[in-house]
């Protein structure tokens, strides 16, 4: 989301999402409270969910995909005996079962919802079907028919047994997983079924809950008007390069940066830098000069080619510092 007018802020704010609220309205949230001109949030988070909410302002939106595209890790509790037509508890009753696995029965299904699977999504969930949201059909009245989506699932473990109504998992995974259907297929492969009735994501990429601010610690549990302003300043931002710590790093000079910058190629054969083996095998890479993130390159047929650069200023701008 981006305003008219507001404060140029740049990096990343890592929230501990209290539920109730959806993604996008603690993105607004923040932007008005701190005057920011431009923000998103790096993987949607249901009212019903909490945890690591990465929010990026400025410069740092550039990296959202990177975001996005990152191992996550989430705990959820399922509880057996109903399924809802949201996969979640806010759903109304679809149908009930009295079976409840044991822990064996449980553990015995997990192994094959891992790896690349294909997953149906819930059909109260933000994908397009003809044009519009699959949860404003589902609540006219009319759920479509939602195909299977590819997903990966790293590891599902079951940590805990609170009773026999409920079961406590740990899940892994990368990219366009649902909790909410893992939940369910996990249910119908024991022959019963269920839904989520809590849902915390305790990492997304790089950041965890030991990033995270609450929205106390933010000033956000206050009334807007009555709010000051400067309670929530300076922002407790992290580096817009932070988003990229697990893409492997390459240092290149301060003349072979700004060649990168300026859209030109640059032969690996000439990097005055150590050049690792097999770097054409890597699909991205993270460019540093004199330590500092300048962005995301290529490489193939021996030349490094940007993908993204973040940081212009360094060699245009009145910042330019030697970093050679």
């Amino acid at each position: 989301m981006a305003r008219k007018r507001g404060r140029d802020i740049h990096g990343w704010l890592i929230l501990d999402k209290p539920l109730g609220p959806s993604s996008t309205m603690m993105v607004n949230r923040l932007l008005r409270a701190f005057d920011g001109r431009k923000a998103g949030h790096g993987g949607t988070l249901d009212p019903l969910a909490s945890g690591v909410l990465p929010i990026a302002f400025g410069k740092a939106t550039s990296t959202i995909p990177y975001i996005m595209d990152a191992t996550k890790r989430y705990r959820f509790t399922l509880s057996f005996g109903e399924s809802r037509t949201t996969d979640d508890r806010e759903g109304e009753v679809l149908a009930t079962s009295d079976r409840r696995p044991s822990d064996d029965e449980i553990r015995a299904v997990l192994p094959a919802l891992c790896g690349d699977v294909m997953q149906v999504p819930p059909v109260f969930s933000a994908l397009r079907v003809g044009g519009q949201r699959s949860y404003d059909l589902a609540r006219a009245g009319r759920p479509p028919e939602l195909p299977p989506r590819p997903a990966r699932i790293d590891s599902v473990t079951l940590m805990e047994r609170p009773d026999a109504d409920t079961a406590v998992f740990e899940v892994q995974s990368g990219k366009g997983v649902y909790m909410r259907s893992l939940a369910r297929d996990i249910a119908l492969a024991c022959g019963t079924v269920g839904h989520i009735s809590v849902l915390r994501r305790t990492k997304c990429g790089p950041f965890d809950l030991s990033h995270a601010c609450t929205v106390g610690q933010l000033g956000l549990d206050k009334p807007e008007e009555t709010r000051d302003k400067a309670y929530a300043l300076p922002l407790p931002l992290l580096d817009a390069a932070t988003a990229l710590v697990d893409i492997p790093a390459l240092a290149v000079t301060r003349a072979e940066g700004k060649a990168l910058i300026c859209g030109q190629a640059v032969m690996l054969a000439h990097l005055e830098g150590s050049v690792p083996d097999g770097v054409e095998d890597v699909p991205l890479w993270r460019i540093t000069v004199g330590g500092h993130v300048i962005g995301l390159c290529r490489a193939a047929e021996g030349r490094l080619r940007a993908v993204r650069m973040l940081e212009n200023h360094l060699f245009f701008g009145e910042q330019d510092v030697d970093y050679s």
